[in-house]
């Protein structure tokens, strides 16, 4: 596991994470810190964060479903929260490791999962998503861990994508009409 990263306890979630990833109907990958302690640099992490698509017409099945994997919700009323947020918060029940589902459904996220790529790590096949996807996902939010995150990927993968990334992220920032975003990635990718 990369530094920081509790591996007694990230451990068995992250083994759970990638067989619920190998399904023929989970379209998905992990994307967050620890993808970025993977395509960047090691970093803490004590979650794993996943997209996931087309779960809006099947969030209970997809529940009943995370529970083979030893997973469950850690919240009350899932599915209302789910719907409201696009959010599912679950908790892998033998480590207590908590995991965020993304619902994804955006055109750029759909693309993204297509683009995803398998690497073995740690002795497991770990479903991530290129470099240039994982800066696209972090420049959105932009807190200070996330650009140090793109920095990290930035630096160890220079030959990425700069034109798919900027246009990419423009196109964020014109539609959340923050063109500080895009200003931001554009600054870092110089």
């Amino acid at each position: 596991m990369p530094k920081g990263i509790r591996d007694n306890l990230l451990s068995p979630a992250l083994g759970s994470v990638c067989q619920l990833l190998r399904q023929k109907d989970v379209h998905g990958m992990i994307i967050g810190g620890l993808a970025a302690s993977l395509l960047g640099r090691p970093r803490f992490t004590n979650d794993i964060d996943l997209i996931i698509l087309d779960l809006d017409d099947r969030i209970p099945e997809f529940i009943q479903k995370l529970k083979n994997f030893g997973i469950e919700p850690r919240i009350s009323d899932i599915e209302k929260f789910a719907i409201e947020s696009r959010v599912l918060l679950v908790r892998h029940t033998e480590s207590e490791i908590n995991i965020d589902i993304s619902m994804g459904m955006l055109p750029f996220e759909r693309q993204a999962v297509e683009r995803r790529r398998v690497e073995t790590a740690y002795g497991l096949d770990i479903v991530l998503p290129t470099p240039e996807d994982l800066i696209v996902f972090k420049s959105i939010s932009q807190r200070p861990v996330d650009i140090e995150d793109i920095k990290a990927i930035i630096a160890r993968h220079p030959d990425i994508n700069v034109k798919l990334v900027l246009s990419t992220v423009r196109e964020f920032a014109d539609l959340l009409e923050m063109p500080e975003l895009y200003q931001k990635i554009e600054s870092l990718l110089k």
